[in-house]
């Protein structure tokens, strides 16, 4: 069977996609699909005259050219490539050329994440969804929330990003009750609100622009690239949080976790940390039901927390992380997803 995975830039570029899209086509390999070059110079940030041109030439040219000729029998496309015109244009160009089953791998919802208010986006995303023949979304609450937007394309749940992590497995560990936040600090407004002062526990920090300055308990560690960064994970504990509070995660991103997997979790997970996450984010019900760390409603509750739990709980915790991680190394989670949805009939 001839199954491919769309790549959307130029491999002669240095502008390869992020890590979570990366790692669905390394790990698909496994199951024989193999990479489908469309080698677009997509910069989602220029509006000039001339990328617009580009968009036009491509579509008119660039994306035939790679569809006309190709016997395919499976294609994936990873959304969104953050351009609504080439979105539509390619899936228009498959069902043009190919007889190919459309599976789409969402990695974000763009209403849910950033265009809530956009009708007119909304709309046009929902069709997206709709002109496809499967989906991979993240967990049940985003299944949940697409299927009361009217999508109708039958949607298998992802359950957690998987994340190709080489770094040996610490199996052995201090329990200090150390924390790690990893991500981009820009958009992580929580971590100077004046409240994080009176909080005890102490976290370490990883990521792109950082804060002038931040509270004492907080140490910031610097910024790694995502194969330097798990060999830096050493504590008991990742946080996954988001918005401008410590109260709650809020926000438009605080809001966006409610639905999403954010990948940072896969990344902690991967390395065999136990993590901690808002009561109210999608990931939660994963958490509580794999007992890989716990759900606060605030950031207030850690310390409490923290004490009650005993060395031989956290033993446990950590026990079923290692376990999720040699999951998650290996890609279980696409890799199951997928073959359940190559069995979904028509």
């Amino acid at each position: 069977m001839n199954k491919y995975v769309l790549t959307i830039g130029d491999p002669n570029k240095n502008n390869a996609g992020p890590k979570a899209k990366e790692d669905v086509l390394y790990f698909l390999k496994d199951e024989g699909f193999l990479p489908l070059p469309l080698n677009l110079k997509l910069d989602p940030e220029d509006r000039s005259f001339g990328a617009k041109l580009r968009k036009v030439y491509d579509v008119k040219f660039k994306i035939p050219r790679v569809f006309k000729k190709l016997k395919a029998e499976v294609i994936v496309l990873q959304y969104p490539i953050y351009s609504t015109y080439l979105t539509n244009n390619i899936i228009k160009a498959i069902r043009s050329y190919t007889d190919a089953k459309l599976y789409l791998v969402i990695h974000d919802v763009e209403t849910l994440r950033l265009f809530k208010d956009d009708q007119n986006f909304s709309q046009n995303e929902i069709e997206v969804f709709n002109s496809v023949d499967g989906i991979i979304d993240h967990n049940r609450k985003m299944h949940a929330w697409l299927d009361e937007q009217g999508v109708t394309t039958p949607c298998i749940d992802l359950g957690i990003f998987d994340y190709h992590n080489p770094t040996e497995l610490r199996e052995e560990y201090d329990y200090d009750r150390s924390l790690v936040f990893a991500g981009n600090l820009a958009k992580s407004k929580f971590l100077t609100s004046k409240e994080f002062e009176k909080l005890a526990f102490k976290l370490e920090l990883f990521g792109p622009s950082p804060a002038e300055k931040y509270a004492e308990n907080i140490n910031y560690q610097g910024v790694y690239s995502p194969e330097e960064l798990p060999e830096h994970l050493k504590q008991n504990f990742g946080l996954v949080w988001d918005g401008n509070s410590i109260a709650k995660c809020d926000g438009t991103f605080g809001e966006y976790t409610k639905y999403n997997n954010p990948h940072k979790a896969s990344l902690y997970l991967s390395s065999g940390l136990p993590i901690i996450v808002w009561k109210k984010a999608a990931l939660a019900d994963f958490v509580i039901d794999n007992n890989v760390g716990f759900a606060v409603d605030s950031l207030t509750e850690i310390d409490e927390r923290l004490e009650s739990i005993s060395r031989e709980e956290y033993s446990v915790m950590k026990k079923n992380a290692l376990a999720v991680a040699q999951k998650i190394r290996t890609g279980e989670f696409i890799k199951n997803a997928m073959t359940k949805l190559e069995k979904v009939k028509e």
